[in-house]
This record gives structure tokens, C-alpha cells and sequence, in this order.
């Protein structure tokens, strides 16, 4: 989604671990479920930036050592995506 700018409001990466995951199919996987689980939930935050006027860009690392599921995945998102949302409707003080 872009500002009136022009300027992204939101961007994302995912990054899995290649130390616990030795596989890149395994990899990919968590990395396929944490990229639709984010899908699925941004737009609630979009609309938080675009009504404060911010812009956020942010990388998610999967640090755990066994393939999760879906489910397992999409309620850790729903708890950053609440956490984002905090962080974004913050107002920040000009700086004088």
C-alpha cells in the first residue's frame, strides 16, 4: 500500500533459521505459512499507518527448532500484528 507520496506504508521480510532447519523445503515452508498468516492479518495495520501517517518496514525471523503449524503460526502473527499496531498508533513527540 502506498502513501499519498508514493512512499510504501508497510513492508515485510521472513527469515528462517538455516542452523536449525538444514533443509530448504522446510525453510520455505515456514517461511510460505508466516508470509499468507501475515497476509491475512496486515490490513488491519495498514490502516493504523496510513491514519497516523508512518511508515514501517519489518523483518520476521522464525527462531524456533521444530516446524510448526499453521495455527501455531497464525496466532504468533496475530500477537506481532497487535504489537505493531501499539507501536504504530504511539504518537511520537516533534522534536523541538
Amino acid at each position: 500500500m502506498f502513501r499519498s507520496d508514493g512512499i510504501f506504508t508497510l513492508q515485510a521480510g521472513f527469515a528462517v533459521s538455516t542452523k536449525n532447519f538444514k533443509k530448504a523445503v522446510d525453510r520455505n515452508r515456514i517461511k510460505r505459512i508466516m508470509r499468507e498468516a501475515y497476509r491475512l492479518q496486515k490490513s488491519v495495520l495498514e490502516e493504523v499507518l496510513i491514519k497516523n501517517n508512518k511508515c514501517l518496514a519489518v523483518f520476521i525471523i522464525y527462531t524456533g527448532n521444530e516446524l510448526p503449524g499453521y495455527q501455531e503460526i497464525y496466532s504468533k502473527m496475530t500477537n506481532v500484528i497487535n504489537r505493531l499496531n501499539k507501536i504504530a498508533d504511539e504518537n511520537v513527540p516533534a522534536n523541538t
